[in-house]
């Protein structure tokens, strides 16, 4: 019933049945907008997923240190 066939119509049904023609549409015009921008702003989102790991990466370090000075 809800086999693989089934999944790929509900993929992008967060869209509201936005196809994959309009989808590429949305892209391209958004390209155009913001393509002089694009690489600073994908320069920024890069460096806060990095700052974002870093920080998860510290808390999990804390962590380890406590369960270990428990033991």
């Amino acid at each position: 019933m809800f086999g693989i066939g089934n999944a790929a119509p509900h993929l992008f049904a967060i869209f509201g049945g936005i196809g994959t023609t309009e989808l590429l549409i949305i892209g391209f015009i958004i390209l155009i907008l913001f393509g002089s921008r694009l690489p600073s702003v994908m320069r920024s989102l890069g460096q806060g997923v990095t700052e974002f790991k870093k920080g998860v990466q510290g808390i999990e370090d804390e962590k380890d240190e406590r369960t270990s000075e428990k033991v």
